[in-house]
């Protein structure tokens, strides 16, 4: 029953839907891409492309209807667009079996196209609101019910990830819960009603018992680092160093001694296998980067041992667990700096909305998204550390609602400078702010 009322609102509705409103095109795909809805399913709706249909009407929509769309072309956009080229130009040497790479090519240039489309459609603020919303619910939903598995017992178990998608493994997933938390708290200031900023609240704390529960040590860092950004630029450092200190102290108090146990391994002195896998897969990638610097070994390269054997004989191959070395390993030190450099736009972003809208009440809105998208590229950045999720499209959405955010920040600061200008122009010109009678 459930796979069939999936497939009748999707194809009945929401997909006509999206010719006549390309903006819900986005919605849905976001939707499908963070969530896997259909995942959730049985039957003939887990094997139906719903991405890739959605992508293509989204398209058809942008040339059918007349919805509002603007393309800007800024430091995030050309980067993105020049990271296409060069993972494409990889591809065409890459030394994995050119099934397996054009596979992934794929699968990584549609989800960065599809960035270039949301941008596009982002234009205003309903829009951008919309956006964080859905990416709120959509691993909301995950950090709910892992928090609720973990409490209920009494985190003894793993959290782990929806099956068949970036963010299966508990390590992705408890990653993808830390970015997702600040876009919480964001629409937890933003929102009107009480009943709405109560719901979200506690949807934050069980999300935090889920990232927990994912017995993930990289996580464990990433929230740390969290927490120290946030108490960092907090103005009241007590206040705000008491509330998460009790906050965290409370939650890992619950956790169980097979997680305390797990968690001290952390800086030991003596590395697990786990972690020692990992270093010489960093390894293995790096040495791949340096004998083919400007494409790396394409992609899959440090996933397939007859590679790895030609360049690091001795390590296993494996998943790099890192968004540092698996780019730099897949695509060399060119295509690395790209990618870095849409993160560092993104800061950038940040950063100017911060300074642009400080003092203007009428931007709270994106004064307080920018300062929460700040902890979320830091959760992102020290978490995707220990983790392979370098092309993970959740997180460049988020980049991309920021640079939308820019945009509408430079819009609106426009205005009022272009009418405080309107009366000295009258002024140097008489007569030229008069009306012209008709009739």
């Amino acid at each position: 029953m459930r796979n069939l009322a999936f497939i009748v609102a999707m194809m009945g509705g929401m997909l006509p839907m999206t010719i006549a409103r390309p903006f819900v095109g986005v919605i849905l795909w976001c939707w499908i891409s963070f969530q896997n809805p259909h995942e959730l399913t049985w039957g003939m709706s887990m094997t139906i492309p719903w991405a890739m249909m959605i992508f293509f009407a989204t398209i058809m929509g942008c040339f059918a209807a007349r919805e509002p769309k603007s393309f800007p072309i800024n430091a995030t956009t050309v980067l993105i667009i020049l990271f296409i080229i060069l993972i494409s130009l990889s591809s065409l040497v890459a030394l994995a079996p050119p099934d397996m790479v054009e596979y992934k090519w794929s699968f990584v240039a549609k989800s960065f196209f599809a960035q270039l489309l949301i941008f596009a459609l982002l234009t205003e603020r309903r829009r951008i609101h919309a956006l964080i919303w859905v990416m709120v619910i959509s691993l909301g939903y995950y950090g709910l019910r892992g928090g609720v598995f973990t409490l209920t017992h009494a985190g003894n178990y793993r959290v782990l990830g929806p099956p068949m998608t970036m963010i299966t493994d508990n390590n992705h997933l408890a990653a993808g819960l830390l970015v997702c938390m600040p876009l919480m708290n964001y629409l937890r200031m933003q929102s009107r009603h009480r009943l709405v900023r109560l719901g979200l609240l506690v949807v934050m704390m069980f999300t935090l018992f889920a990232v927990l529960g994912s017995y993930s040590r990289g996580a464990l860092i990433g929230l740390a680092a969290m927490s120290l950004f946030l108490w960092w630029n907090s103005p009241h450092k007590i206040v705000s160093a008491t509330v998460v200190g009790v906050a965290l102290a409370g939650a890992i108090s619950f956790m169980p001694p097979s997680w305390t146990a797990r968690m001290s391994t952390i800086g030991a002195e003596h590395v697990d296998d786990s972690a020692q896998g990992r270093l010489n897969i960093w390894h293995a990638s790096w040495k791949i980067a340096l004998a083919r610097p400007l494409t790396g070994g394409g992609f899959m390269a440090p996933y397939r041992q007859n590679i790895v054997d030609e360049y690091d004989y001795g390590t296993t191959a494996r998943a790099v667990h890192s968004i540092y070395f698996e780019v730099i390993g897949e695509h060399g030190f060119p295509t690395f700096f790209v990618w870095l450099g849409i993160t560092l736009a993104g800061i950038v972003n940040t950063v100017r909305i911060i300074r642009a809208t400080r003092k203007r009440p009428e931007l709270r809105w994106c004064y307080d998204l920018a300062k929460m998208a700040q902890v979320s590229i830091i959760a992102y950045l020290v978490a995707g550390t220990f983790l392979s999720l370098c092309y993970w499209d959740f997180y460049f959405t988020l980049l991309m609602g920021v640079a939308a955010t820019w945009e509408r920040v430079k819009a609106a600061t426009r205005v009022p400078a272009a009418a405080r200008a309107t009366p000295l122009a009258a002024r140097a010109t008489p007569g030229a702010a008069l009306p012209v009678p008709r009739g």
